[in-house]
């Protein structure tokens, strides 16, 4: 699906995924868990402001948005998709309820589970970078439709080591995992998060999945399945792929 050429390089040993729109579709986290943080968010800042942790996000909010009630500017910051930590922290938080009561369940697309055992019973390194914060990346892949997922991974990394669109996250995250860059295949949906980890070093894979519509770019490699990763990069491939 691109015009992007591989040359010959060592093999991959670790792959560093996104989740909205990589290993899950966007609409899950558009339709299903952003209205569910939005109706919940009120309850949880009613109840529970005393709890360290929301201390510290409100905190937070009053240093970025002094002067504005906390409620309110998570609402404005909800309604343009922010990604901002005490957002994605808080939402993480009234998720958890959620998927502890039965309420949420992931369903992420159907290539990715078989990939992801496949990948990781043979040995690869795989981790999680997304916007959304680790508690929240652990809560999606703690809960899916085909079960506890959170085990494949060797790492789970968020906004605290800075904005996806910067390569030096992906240094930071590179020298936390003690990898080398080129060892590393990124995947993400996004092309400016691709162009950043390449920047970094690491090698990039756009996912293209259909249902979300995402449009392929040009100067990286494309695919719309795990499937096709594994057979353009020559990873392991699961059967039922």
């Amino acid at each position: 699906m691109s015009n992007v050429t591989q040359t010959t390089q060592p093999p991959v040993r670790a792959v560093l995924l996104d989740i909205e729109g990589t290993t899950l579709p966007v609409s899950f986290v558009h339709d299903i868990l952003f209205p569910y943080a939005r109706k919940a968010l009120p309850h949880l800042l009613r109840t529970h402001a005393d709890d360290p942790t929301v201390k510290a996000q409100l905190a937070e909010i009053e240093r970025l948005a002094p002067g504005v009630p906390p409620l309110r500017q998570l609402e404005a910051w909800m309604d343009v998709d922010a990604k901002v930590a005490p957002l994605k922290a808080l939402q993480g938080m009234v998720w958890a309820q959620g998927y502890a009561d039965g309420v949420l369940k992931a369903t992420l697309f159907p290539d990715v589970v078989p990939a992801l055992r496949c990948w990781a019973a043979a040995g690869l390194a795989l981790a999680v970078y997304s916007s959304g914060s680790v508690a929240a990346q652990k809560l999606i892949y703690g809960h899916t439709t085909e079960g506890d997922l959170s085990s494949v991974f060797v790492g789970f990394y968020d906004l605290q080591v800075g904005s996806k669109r910067e390569a030096d996250s992906y240094r930071h995250i590179v020298q936390d995992a003690q990898w080398k860059p080129t060892d590393v295949l990124f995947l993400s949906d996004v092309v400016a998060e691709l162009d950043a980890a390449e920047q970094a070093g690491l090698r990039t894979c756009q996912i293209v999945r259909p249902a979300d519509g995402t449009q392929p770019g040009t100067t990286h490699p494309v695919a719309a399945t795990l499937a096709e990763v594994a057979a353009r990069f020559g990873l392991p491939r699961a059967e039922a792929a």
